[in-house]
């Protein structure tokens, strides 16, 4: 049973009210339609069971029902995303004081040409795949990757993020990012453009920045950070590369720090735990820390530098 707010929240009321209209950025009142964030999660899920089928939603499907269950999909995918992917063209266009008035045909024509990616998505997600259980040897089949890996399932959102950010759609591919950041720790921007069996194993802290380029054959670890040197200048540094370039069958480890948009990681190269590299690095070098020291203290001190191996696996 709903009850009216006591009167002495009355000031309270019109205290917030006021706050509204002193801070128009962090609200959005008689500003026209919003992309719905459960709804773009709900995309995600459906996209989800049509890039794997019977792995997600519907299981136990069989052949003869396939183009079936493959249209009913479809049909509920693009009605979904074209009304977000309309609202977040009208709302972009209310900020900037503009009208569209053709933005159902303009967000339809977006949406169908985004899902007439999702074969080529599939071939490009089926690599990731197999990187990942060939990179992996506690991985029992693969699955495991695709029911469990977060790293597998934040690549999965980037790719179908990156089609609409490719289609300049506002908004939505930001808030599906952000969804798989929030849910495996995978920080991709979906500007970020990404080669084939790229594998990234345990995910956890893994950042990879707006203007990231990075090949084929590509495996980092928990923690790796792609990011920019500075970013002090804030909007002026709009559409700069700001971010490293790996290059083909490069291993990153973790912890390691790759900065800035003129370091290029050539192919072959491995980056070792907690390296920070701020300039372009030659192909096929192995890059490492100076050996540390390492201090046991019992009944009598014991000192020993600890040796890296050629190679490691997590």
């Amino acid at each position: 049973m709903s009850q009216n707010p006591p009167n002495d929240f009355s000031e309270l009321v019109a205290t917030i009210v006021e706050s509204y209209r002193a801070e128009p950025k962090t609200c959005h009142i008689d500003s026209g339609r919003l992309p719905n964030h459960d709804a773009i999660v709900e995309i995600i899920h459906l996209l989800r069971q049509l890039l794997f089928p019977g792995y997600f939603g519907k299981q136990n499907l069989v052949a003869g029902t396939l183009e079936y269950h493959v249209g009913n999909l479809l049909v509920s995918i693009h009605d979904r995303l074209l009304k977000q992917v309309q609202n977040a063209i009208l709302h972009e266009a209310a900020r900037r004081g503009e009208t569209i008035p053709d933005s159902e045909t303009r967000a339809d024509r977006i949406v169908n040409d985004f899902l007439g990616t999702l074969p080529r998505l599939r071939a490009v997600l089926a690599t990731d795949v197999q990187a990942a259980f060939d990179g992996d040897p506690a991985a029992v089949d693969t699955d495991e990757i695709i029911f469990s890996y977060p790293g597998f399932l934040a690549i999965t959102v980037y790719r179908l993020a990156h089609e609409l950010y490719l289609r300049s759609v506002p908004l939505v591919p930001r808030i599906m990012a952000e969804y798989a950041h929030s849910t495996t720790g995978v920080d991709i921007h979906p500007g970020a453009t990404i080669g084939e069996y790229f594998f990234i194993d345990h995910g956890t802290g893994v950042v990879i920045g707006e203007t990231s380029r990075i090949g084929d054959h590509v495996k980092i670890y928990q923690g790796v950070t792609l990011g920019a040197l500075s970013t002090r200048g804030g909007q002026k540094l709009r559409g700069v590369a700001r971010h490293p370039v790996l290059e083909d069958e490069v291993t990153v480890y973790s912890g390691a720090s790759i900065l800035g948009g003129e370091t290029v990681i050539r192919k072959g190269v491995v980056i070792s735990s907690n390296v920070f590299v701020t300039r372009s690095v030659p192909p096929n070098t192995r890059v490492t820390v100076k050996n540390p020291e390492l201090q046991y203290r019992d009944q009598k001190p014991k000192t020993f530098k600890q040796e890296q191996p050629l190679d490691w696996q997590i």
